[in-house]
């Protein structure tokens, strides 16, 4: 309903960036320039200084840029009023989240959102936590899914869960029958990790400092950046590890993996992650109804029991 031209102008002075404004917008690069300079040519003044592959507003783009915030929203707060009194939910959501959690949380809960609400389109990106922080920052999606903590004081942060993570280890291990490990005794025997930047890899982390173990006593053999990877390469006895209970229900239930709690448990934080807007369109508050209470009513701090 907005000026088009408009739209690119506001989400580029705000990213100060063509090629991420581009990917917000899901458009290519030479169509967003393409936009800019109808506007400028509108305005007869340039919006943008573009000098040492960096990008600035000039007084003409700083002034055009708040001018354009207002519009656009008072234009939420006004779709959001008609649409309170018609009742509808419509739109298109982008969502992001941490690879833990979008090959077994997010399935699930955007397929009964989209029963519920079929007018809006959804759309997921999958990346590491830290990825997906930035997207948010860079408003290249409108909610993130993430593991562990979160500081970032620009950014809004609510826990949806907490999460278990257990040792995994294929059923022949000489440690696969203990019921508990404390974290030294995994430490002489290989071990497959996450990469740099992994919410699961930060948060293990985390727990060898608190349990004043070096971060470097981990004997990696091996560093995946895919669950599956991980589990397969545990299952063919090239290491142990250390993944979210969540993850290895199938696993567990075929025998083909053990998997043993620490002690004391090492738990995270699944969170939700969003922009602090003056406003958010209806069917992003919607979604985010509905994900607390998905969270509410399907999960509980207590993990169920683990088998092998």
């Amino acid at each position: 309903m907005a000026d088009r031209r408009l739209q690119v102008f506001y989400t580029v002075a705000r990213l100060l960036s063509f090629t991420k404004a581009a990917e917000a917008l899901h458009m290519t690069q030479p169509a967003v320039t393409f936009q800019i300079r109808q506007l400028e040519e509108h305005f007869n003044t340039r919006l943008f200084d573009r000098t040492h592959n960096r990008v600035s507003l000039t007084e003409a783009g700083r002034i055009a840029y708040g001018y354009a915030e207002r519009i656009f929203e008072a234009y939420g707060e006004m779709d959001n009023a008609i649409r309170e009194i018609t009742g509808d939910v419509t739109g298109a959501l982008t969502l992001g989240g941490s690879t833990t959690i979008a090959e077994y949380m997010l399935p699930t809960l955007l397929g009964n959102f989209k029963q519920k609400y079929p007018d809006v389109n959804l759309r997921l990106k999958v990346s590491n936590s830290e990825g997906i922080i930035a997207m948010v920052e860079n408003n290249v999606i409108d909610l993130g899914v993430v593991e562990g903590s979160v500081s970032n004081r620009h950014l809004q942060v609510e826990m949806c869960r907490l999460d278990q993570l257990v040792v995994i280890l294929p059923p022949d291990h000489p440690l696969a029958g203990k019921k508990q490990l404390a974290i030294e005794e995994i430490i002489p025997f290989p071990f497959i990790c996450r990469e740099e930047g992994s919410g699961t890899r930060e948060v293990i982390m985390d727990y060898l400092a608190a349990r004043a173990v070096d971060r470097n006593a981990l004997t990696i053999c091996l560093e995946l950046g895919s669950l599956e990877a991980i589990k397969g390469a545990v299952e063919a006895g090239m290491g142990i590890s250390i993944l979210s209970r969540s993850t290895i229900d199938k696993e567990l239930a075929l025998k083909r993996l053990v998997g043993i709690p620490l002690d004391p448990p090492l738990t995270r934080q699944f969170s939700f992650v969003h922009q602090r807007h003056k406003f958010r369109l209806r069917a992003m508050e919607e979604l985010l109804a509905f994900a607390r209470d998905y969270c509410n009513t399907r999960f509980t701090a207590k993990e169920p029991g683990l088998s092998s």
